[in-house]
């Protein structure tokens, strides 16, 4: 009499064994990122019923006017900006002490094809949401609201906040960050895999083994709106001089490059001595950086393998930031053109100073930065395909380079 209600028993955990790996093999990472982003999911997904949800139709409205007013407020006129003033960007950008941040790598360098991304916080995870209690969803919601407030209203995450709300939840880590900016910015999620980095640079994926100090990352695949083929890489590495001598993550950079660079929001770290290592590496493999005042120092370039091409305002460090004020910085910007957007810690329009320097071709060999001298640096010729207003020459009594 038992027997076949054991049987049955059997059968009906069979086939809701079945039915839940179905259904998990439907849920895309596409349709989970749009999701997490506040953004319909695709007509079949299971995650369709998730959004009937008001913790998720508040979401969602939530992001649509806050990615609305930023499209408009910032990301729109940086890449307004970047079509005037890059001429032929390289196919790689990188983006040190980046945190999760592929809103603004985008914006400035739309047309990369591949993004490398670098900073202390962890990848995380992006489970099935439809596995998860339906609390647990909402909490995660909210924790992704959290996590994207202060880019949202500053263009720079708070460092501090971030680790906590990065680590509140089953959905964690930059991971869902990533998720949410790759479907607001137009992009279709291909696929995302784990993967990690040997101390000589090595890629590492599925159950390869990479050895000790190993650099833990993600790569994303993913189509623009045209459906070219992208990669987006985030690694959580430590950039300072142990962590970028003692791991790969520099090296594998380095076959990807010359690269174009963003430095933003980067608590003035490279004007430290402990974070030299980054701050040379850049130098060498970029062929233009895209700063505001707390990326590398003036006194670091060459004169003679650089050009600059102030914008915007400098004023000086915030509060948070005292001794980083930059005599040359300021003289710099004192012939700047205007932008007409606000990034940075000095996030206000008209209040904030990006800094365009531009490798010139041919001057990879060149020496490292030079002490001061008397006598004028030798102006170096522009490149060919520069678009930029006109650089500020150096007048006799002050000098740019060191």
């Amino acid at each position: 009499m038992f027997r076949p209600l054991r049987i049955a028993a059997v059968a009906l955990a069979l086939l809701a064994a079945a039915a839940s790996s179905v259904r998990a093999a439907d849920v895309t990472f596409d349709d989970t990122a749009r999701f997490l982003a506040g953004m319909q999911p695709s007509a079949d997904s299971p995650l369709v019923a998730l959004t009937k949800d008001p913790s998720w139709q508040h979401h969602a409205k939530f992001f649509d006017g806050a990615f609305a007013q930023l499209e408009q407020r910032q990301l729109s006129k940086i890449r307004t900006w970047s079509d005037v003033n890059l001429a032929a960007p390289r196919p790689t950008m990188f983006y040190m002490f980046s945190g999760p941040d592929f809103l603004y790598a985008n914006a400035f360098y739309s047309k990369a094809s591949t993004y490398v991304l670098g900073a202390l916080e962890p990848v995380g995870a992006v489970p099935d949401l439809t596995r998860l209690p339906r609390g647990s969803v909402s909490a995660a919601l909210y924790n992704v609201e959290r996590s994207l407030a202060s880019i949202l209203s500053f263009s720079f995450f708070i460092t501090k906040q971030m680790k906590v709300d990065l680590h509140a939840n089953q959905v964690n880590g930059t991971l869902p960050i990533l998720y949410v900016f790759l479907a607001r910015s137009g992009k279709t999620i291909r696929n995302v895999e784990m993967v990690a980095l040997d101390n000589k640079g090595g890629m590492h994926a599925g159950n390869d083994n990479p050895g000790p100090n190993a650099t833990r990352g993600v790569r994303i695949t993913f189509a623009g709106p045209e459906g070219e083929a992208r990669t987006l890489y985030y690694f959580s590495t430590d950039l300072s001089n142990p962590g970028a001598r003692a791991t790969g993550f520099l090296k594998f950079c380095e076959t990807l490059g010359p690269g174009n660079s963003l430095i933003k929001s980067a608590s003035y770290l490279l004007h430290s001595g402990n974070f030299t290592t980054v701050r040379d590496w850049l130098l060498v493999n970029s062929a233009t950086i895209i700063q505001d005042d707390s990326g590398i120092p003036l006194a670091n370039y060459n004169a003679r393998q650089w050009r600059f091409f102030p914008f915007g305002r400098y004023l000086g460090p915030i509060a948070e930031f005292p001794g980083r004020y930059q005599e040359r910085y300021a003289e710099l910007f004192t012939r700047a053109q205007p932008i007409d957007f606000g990034v940075g810690y000095r996030w206000r329009t008209h209040e904030s100073n990006l800094l365009l320097s531009v490798k010139v071709p041919g001057t990879e060999a060149a020496p490292a930065a030079e002490t001061t001298s008397s006598a004028e640096p030798p102006k170096p010729p522009r490149p060919k395909r520069l678009r930029p207003p006109e650089s500020v020459p150096p007048s006799g009594r002050f000098f740019w380079f060191r």
